[in-house]
């Protein structure tokens, strides 16, 4: 009897002990991912001795069904059906997938109790501004706190818009670009509407400018002086179109001389020092000291000299400023196309830019600096560079090219040998918000993209790196078009030296969308499923209702007389936006163009774009002997950057080529 204090101590020490050994291995698991496979998911839900695990897995499962053709609520029912317990911000999302879930079929009253359930427990939370959405059609109230308290939350939006003009300043600083807000800003600037102050009427000038509507952001502005940041908006819409470039310059050189202190002043400089006309030029001289003698102001005049001497005099001055990288390059390509090629390599070797450039303007740079040293005989050196190339920057137009050059590859056009299109599996999305991260591992992407949007005004610029998580969010929500936009954007603004985010870039760049409708118009049409997705990116960023200024409409952009020819009938544009047909259909053309030219995808890429009769004048000897001397050469700027960015876009398509870091292949994403 003595002994049995003693055992019982033991063993309830020992069962303490493993307790805390079985909860630490709990803990160890792996996080369910999107990646989990749905028989895996299944177990977790029904058998992990983990609440909270078996509440993720619930979660993973029930937006596979609702990602589903027409979803299946029954079953997203069944699996959240008493999920929704604790303090977990998970719960309020179940809670608000449970609410519109009923609100889906028709059970009104049990809608609104999750809304005011969710309410109640979440004010705080992102859900929370659904639930003020939805109450709010009852409780005007409601929707005011909605505004104030989660101002750019999609909901926040749709409820401003919903209030017509009284909503527009709303939409103005907090979603522009939310779909409807356009009429929205130009019904509230129309003539016989209530008066407005100038601070108003500067932010809708402003927001209408930011979408391209320079005309109504004039009308909207009136008299009233626009501030440095709606002048800036301006002048970027005008430039955008040919006709208006005059009055773009001029609107540039009046802000830059009203409040040359500012960062729009600056940015102003910028854009004249882009210009290519006489008019440019002569707005540089105008400007203030200060700001005539900036970088891009000094690189715009350095730009005039066919002597390399001004340039390298701004390059070494200012080695980090964009200008400098900008001019290196346009007078490297000028000495190319000329054949000055000690003159290119003098450019291209200078070394105060070294380490520098972000990655797509460092993989330019050596792919034609080895290219220069190749002209001059340095034949070693040159391959050296490129060899440097292809291990940093593998991917996109100059990693073919160097890949080529070497002998390491070359597209594949031969559909039965060129590899179908893929899925890209989900990785993380390397945020410091662990909240976010956590959306985005259990593959709710619209609550991620509403959760980042908190606090976040609409604007352009930013961190490179919170632009790659916008991109990725946005993509994820089916907004492709501004999605790889900001990918663009953060690949020409990272800075160099960040390897794990440059692979990052190169894997969501070449992420392709309509996975299933390009792969089958591609065995159709016996054309590479990759070629109609390098063409599908730049044409429309896989973004079916894209129409662009001279007609053209879809996935592949058809002009709807060409596409009539290729189907043998009329269409309408909204069945020309299907993008299985509108892939079809440019997988046809792709064809004709590709035999027209015996296969040379220069030509047919090319000729996509400019059409094959303006293509047919361009074709030299280059062609076959310096062909990238022959992209550099098409006379059209459009026709040249739209060949290297499909060109690229293929090579990247066909096969992954992260760059290599000199570390393991873990990345931030």
């Amino acid at each position: 009897m003595p002994r049995l204090p003693l055992l019982l101590a033991v063993s309830c020490a020992g069962s303490a002990v493993l307790l805390l050994a079985g909860r630490q291995l709990l803990l160890l698991r792996p996080p369910l991912t999107a990646n989990a496979g749905s028989r895996s998911l299944e177990r977790s839900w029904r058998l992990d001795p983990d609440p909270g695990r078996r509440r993720e897995a619930a979660l993973l499962l029930a937006g596979r069904h609702n990602q589903r053709d027409g979803g299946d609520p029954q079953a997203e029912r069944r699996l959240l059906k008493s999920q929704g317990w604790g303090r977990d911000p998970l719960a309020a999302l179940v809670l608000k997938r449970e609410a519109l879930l009923a609100a889906r079929q028709g059970e009104a009253e049990l809608a609104e109790s999750r809304w005011q359930l969710l309410l109640r427990r979440f004010p705080g939370d992102p859900a929370s501004a659904d639930a003020l959405y939805a109450l709010g059609r009852t409780q005007p109230a409601l929707r005011e706190q909605l505004l104030a308290r989660f101002p750019a939350h999609p909901a926040a939006l749709a409820a401003a818009l919903e209030l017509g003009e009284a909503g527009a300043l709303h939409l103005a600083r907090w979603g522009p670009r939310w779909p409807g807000a356009a009429g929205v800003l130009r019904q509230r600037c129309a003539p016989g509407q209530r008066a407005m102050n100038a601070a108003e009427r500067d932010q809708l000038a402003g927001a209408l400018a930011q979408l391209g509507d320079t005309a109504a952001a004039l009308r909207c502005l009136g008299d009233a002086s626009a501030s440095p940041a709606t002048s800036l908006a301006l002048a970027r819409a005008l430039l955008q179109d040919p006709q208006q470039e005059a009055a773009a310059e001029a609107r540039l050189l009046e802000l830059a001389r009203r409040a040359p202190a500012s960062g729009e002043a600056l940015e102003a400089v910028r854009l004249l020092g882009e210009g290519r006309s006489p008019e440019s030029l002569a707005a540089i001289a105008q400007l203030p000291p200060a700001l005539r003698g900036s970088a891009p102001a000094q690189a715009r005049l350095a730009r005039e000299s066919p002597e390399p001497g001004p340039t390298l005099a701004v390059l070494r001055r200012w080695p980090a400023d964009p200008a400098s990288w900008e001019l290196q390059w346009q007078q490297a390509r000028r000495a190319a196309l000329a054949g000055e090629w000690s003159q290119t390599a003098l450019l291209l070797d200078e070394p105060s830019l070294d380490g520098l450039l972000p990655p797509p303007l460092e993989g330019r740079r050596r792919f034609w600096q080895g290219l220069a040293h190749w002209q001059l005989g340095e034949r070693g050196r040159a391959e050296a560079i490129w060899r440097e190339l292809l291990d940093a920057l593998p991917g996109g137009y100059y990693g073919w090219r160097a890949a080529v050059r070497l002998g390491r590859g070359n597209v594949e056009l031969d559909p039965l040998k060129a590899p179908p299109l893929v899925a890209t599996a989900w990785h993380p999305l390397g945020q410091d918000d662990p909240a976010l991260e956590r959306l985005w591992r259990l593959d709710q992407p619209l609550e991620a993209w509403e959760h980042w949007r908190l606090g976040q005004e609409e604007r352009v610029g930013g961190d490179p790196l919170e632009q790659i998580h916008e991109g990725r969010l946005r993509r994820a929500v089916g907004d492709n078009w501004l999605g790889l936009g900001r990918l663009e954007q953060a690949s020409l603004r990272l800075p160099a030296g960040r390897c794990p985010w440059t692979r990052v870039l190169e894997r969501e760049l070449h992420s392709p969308d309509f996975i299933s409708e390009l792969n089958a118009a591609g065995r159709e049409a016996a054309v590479p499923a990759t070629l109609l997705a390098a063409v599908a990116k730049q044409e429309s960023r896989f973004s079916t209702s894209v129409r662009s200024p001279v007609g053209a409409v879809g996935l592949l952009q058809l002009m709807p007389a060409t596409a009539a020819e290729l189907l043998g009938r009329p269409l309408d544009t909204a069945e020309l936006e299907q993008p299985a047909l509108n892939a079809r259909l440019g997988a046809r053309y792709l064809r004709r163009m590709l035999q027209r030219w015996r296969g040379n995808p220069l030509l047919a890429v090319a000729s996509y774009n400019a059409g094959p009769n303006a293509v047919a004048g361009w074709i030299s000897p280059r062609l076959n002997s310096e062909p990238e001397l022959w992209v550099e050469s098409i006379p059209f700027p459009e026709t040249r950057l739209y060949v290297k960015k499909v060109m690229g876009n293929l090579w990247s398509f066909q096969a992954p080529r992260p760059p290599a870091c000199g570390e393991p292949a873990l990345s931030p994403g």
